[in-house]
């Protein structure tokens, strides 16, 4: 039994709180991109984390919790396919000490951190499990293009030992071979943060991840075009993993999906939002980027390795050509989603999505409809309005290329 890591943290809880504190629930997220194990608990407790080997677990020491039903049936939430866990034990380590044994499929990279009370949620302390190589998008994209027959040639990748060895030129004499064109497509929210609720118990979420796999299935009948899905299951990506994602398998256009949610029932209709180098265009559109800027909170992003997109100004930026084309990409997906829908508003929209920040890659969120309204909701819910609004979202998106062709790749991709 060998010792590898040991992390250790948390808040101290009022003393007379520590006798009776209790985990609330437990929910477990897997992915290949990382499983998230998320414990809420009553108030604050102090943790370690010990990795041990041969065979290969993570221990999780939790001081001060009573072993209640949802952390028992913890274990019951493990599955099969966890590309990461294979099984849970937990038990009273000694006095005062419940310990949870994770038992590895692989050796894993863990990272423990305490999130504050937000929203629904009350104190929690996050274990993830990431891979120690992580999941490289750009590799499980080109795969899955050489399993299929006559597909147009994808962005060619070599290895370089040095990130300054990013590129070069193709060889001379190289066949010259179709443009693919890239989308990739981000279904808002996921996991911990299930974005805006519907008063039928909709989860934006599951609505974002329903019509973006619908799109995808489109876009990849298309020729010419291939579609990347941000996330594919329900868990949470950070802001900054949705934007890298896109750049890694450097995207001709990144479309983020989410369904709309305000205080008062009756606001309807679909809209679409792109980047702002000098604030929003409307209030409502300044309250809606806070609001989804803020995903990370709920979500749960570790503090430690803060998001460098949310951090970014504008003034950093040469962003002005991004937004002339995030434009275009949005005047011609809004005019078709009007014909399935009412628009909240006639014009794209901007503020400061952080999500919407890569400099290279034209950038649109779309607002499907407000999940806040019930008749929208029930829109929303129906694989028919999904499918409407996955054409519409299609035709748009032919007709942006149509006028506006990506730029030739003349150089290849580096896998550091």
């Amino acid at each position: 039994m060998t010792l590898a890591v040991c992390l250790s943290g948390g808040l101290v809880a009022p003393a007379q709180a520590q006798t009776a504190n209790q985990l609330t629930a437990a929910r477990v997220w897997p992915s290949q991109d990382y499983t998230r194990v998320a414990l809420e608990i009553q108030e604050p407790a102090k943790y370690e984390v010990l990795s041990l080997k041969d065979p290969e677990r993570l221990v999780l020491d939790l001081e001060g919790i009573e072993i209640t039903a949802a952390l028992t049936e913890l274990a019951d939430k493990i599955q099969p396919n966890d590309p990461y866990v294979k099984a849970l034990r937990i038990g009273r380590y000694k006095p005062g000490v419940v310990r949870l044994v994770f038992d590895l499929k692989t050796e894993v990279k863990p990272q423990a951190f305490i999130l504050p009370p937000i929203g629904d949620y009350g104190h929690r302390l996050v274990l993830d499990f990431y891979p120690l190589v992580p999941h490289d998008p750009l590799l499980a994209f080109l795969d899955k293009l050489q399993t299929e027959p006559g597909t147009a040639a994808p962005p060619a990748i070599t290895k370089s030992p040095a990130p300054g060895n990013a590129s070069r030129p193709p060889a001379r004499g190289a066949p010259k071979r179709d443009r693919l064109i890239i989308i990739v497509i981000d279904p808002g929210h996921g996991g911990e943060d299930p974005g805006a609720r519907g008063r039928r118990g909709t989860h934006e979420k599951d609505v974002t991840l329903a019509i973006a796999s619908k799109l995808k299935a489109r876009i990849d009948k298309e020729p010419n075009m291939r579609a990347v899905l941000t996330r594919d299951g329900d868990y949470y990506l950070s802001l900054q993993a949705r934007v890298e994602k896109a750049q890694r398998v450097r995207a001709d256009l990144f479309i983020s999906i989410h369904a709309d949610a305000f205080v008062k029932p009756h606001a309807r209709g679909a809209s679409v939002f792109a980047l702002s180098e000098r604030g929003a265009t409307s209030a409502a559109a300044s309250w809606l980027a806070k609001r989804e800027n803020d995903a990370d909170l709920i979500g749960g992003v570790n503090l430690d390795g803060r998001d460098r997109y949310l951090k970014m100004t504008l003034a950093d930026l040469s962003l002005t050509a991004q937004i002339n084309d995030s434009l275009k990409a949005g005047r011609s997906v809004l005019e078709q989603i009007g014909g399935i829908n009412d628009l909240h508003k006639q014009d794209v929209e901007q503020a400061g999505f952080a999500v919407l920040k890569a400099p290279d890659i034209p950038s649109i969120l779309i607002e499907t409809a407000f999940i806040s309204n019930p008749d929208e909701e029930r829109k929303l819910r129906s694989a028919a309005y999904q499918n409407q609004m996955a054409d519409a979202l299609l035709v748009g998106i032919k007709r942006y290329f149509a006028k506006n062709p990506p730029l030739a790749r003349d150089r290849l991709v580096s896998i550091q």
